[in-house]
């Protein structure tokens, strides 16, 4: 299930930024884009909800790794910031998908922009112990 919703992630990402990336800003930076409004991320927008998809996905692939990460040692670590990520993406699904779209609302899924990164992180840290104890 975790690799399913890390996939589902991926591609609704990539496809959101590469969107963004190659056709919006060059847009907006000489002018024309106008012509491709449709395809701006702003709330409530198609690639909004694309981008939603995939960090809600995100959470989903979290929550199904945990039961395969340890309860001892430095993976206890890795395991708790996968359980803080998966418990944080209500909050930005909220964000997402609440009617009106405000800045404040945007402070509901402030937790997000620490778990994120975090459940990222361990998971490279503890791989790098790993290695360096092989050789």
């Amino acid at each position: 299930a975790s690799l399913i919703f890390s996939i589902i992630y991926a591609v609704f990402v990539t496809a959101n930024y590469v969107v963004q990336l190659a056709t919006v800003i060059p847009a907006k930076l000489s002018g024309t884009s106008e012509a491709i409004r449709i395809l701006e991320q702003t709330p409530h927008s198609l690639f909004w909800d694309f981008d939603a998809v995939g960090y809600i996905s995100m959470g989903l692939a979290t929550l199904f790794a945990i039961p395969a990460l340890s309860k001892h040692g430095f993976d206890k670590w890795v395991r708790i910031s996968f359980i803080a990520h998966a418990l944080v993406t209500p909050l930005i699904s909220v964000v997402y998908f609440y009617p009106t779209y405000s800045h404040n609302l945007l402070f509901l899924g402030f937790p997000w922009a620490i778990t994120a990164p975090l459940f990222m992180v361990l998971p490279a840290v503890t791989l790098r112990k790993r290695q360096l104890k092989s050789v």
